[in-house]
């Protein structure tokens, strides 16, 4: 691979791009990406919510994980303008990675990364798996911001699970139901990924379902094809034709000949 090739997705422009090795840190993207996706969709809970909100016994447990989520974001991006062999830049030209590292809720961008492989066919189970993370992170940050709230009807995980269970497949029962502007907005992104799903679902069962028909039905005869003939192949046929004609007509008339000869031989004089 040509080292001073840019990486495809960065235009002919960017000046970093003709003095890093792209070989060494598109494979480390590779390697990476999918990891680091999954480690935010798996924090996602913890990184949205602030920490006080967690509570006096755990806000310094909420609180150091929050750090040692950013402390691998932030080595990452250290390897990656290490690679690039302009870390400074690299940096600057990449200013949601670096804002993740000090801002943790950014991370979200990097969540919903990997809901983008729905619009890849085959990929159902993956998306499937995303979007159940995503509902069960929506059930925990609902819990954590309505169960002290005043009014609230959500006071253990238990009841958040059930409402997200009852949310995103369209159920709506009502029995519980968030009443902070925090947990409501967070409900209008589990109600997104539960209508999300079900369209995924229901296009997926159709294009089962139009991609199997034509295997199953019974293919009918098939008529021999017709032999193409050209204008020149119809003349030699038809000369072929005269000349054959021509000859049976010369054949008759010759025997008609001879055989009036013989009769005129045969008469009495």
């Amino acid at each position: 691979m040509n080292d001073n090739a840019p990486l495809p997705g960065h235009g002919a422009g960017d000046d970093y791009a003709v003095d890093r090795p792209p070989g060494r840190l598109a494979a480390y993207e590779v390697r990476t990406e999918k990891a680091l996706d999954l480690l935010a969709l798996l924090t996602l809970w913890i990184v949205v919510v602030p920490p006080w909100d967690f509570g006096h016994n755990v806000e310094g447990v909420a609180v150091t994980i929050r750090v040692a989520v950013s402390v691998v974001y932030g080595i990452d991006l250290a390897i990656r303008g290490i690679l690039a062999r302009r870390p400074v830049r690299y940096a600057l030209t990449h200013p949601v990675m670096l804002v993740s590292v000090a801002f943790p809720p950014v991370r979200v961008i990097f969540s919903f990364r990997l809901v983008r492989s729905v619009f890849q066919r085959g990929n159902l189970g993956r998306f499937l798996v995303a979007a159940s993370v995503l509902v069960l992170n929506g059930a925990v940050i609902v819990y954590l911001f309505e169960r002290h709230a005043p009014n609230s009807n959500i006071h253990t995980l238990g009841e958040s699970l059930w409402w997200s269970l009852v949310t995103v497949t369209t159920v709506g029962y009502g029995d519980y139901t968030p009443v902070t502007v925090d947990g409501r907005v967070t409900a209008c992104f589990v109600m997104a990924i539960g209508l999300l799903t079900l369209a995924v679902i229901t296009a997926q069962v159709a294009s089962s379902f139009v991609t199997q028909g034509p295997g199953h039905a019974q293919p009918g005869p098939q008529a021999e094809p017709v032999p193409e003939v050209t204008l020149a192949e119809l003349d030699r046929r038809l000369a072929r034709i005269e000349e054959l004609l021509t000859a049976a007509t010369a054949s008759s008339s010759q025997r008609a000949g001879g055989a009036h000869e013989r009769d005129a031989g045969s008469d009495p004089p």
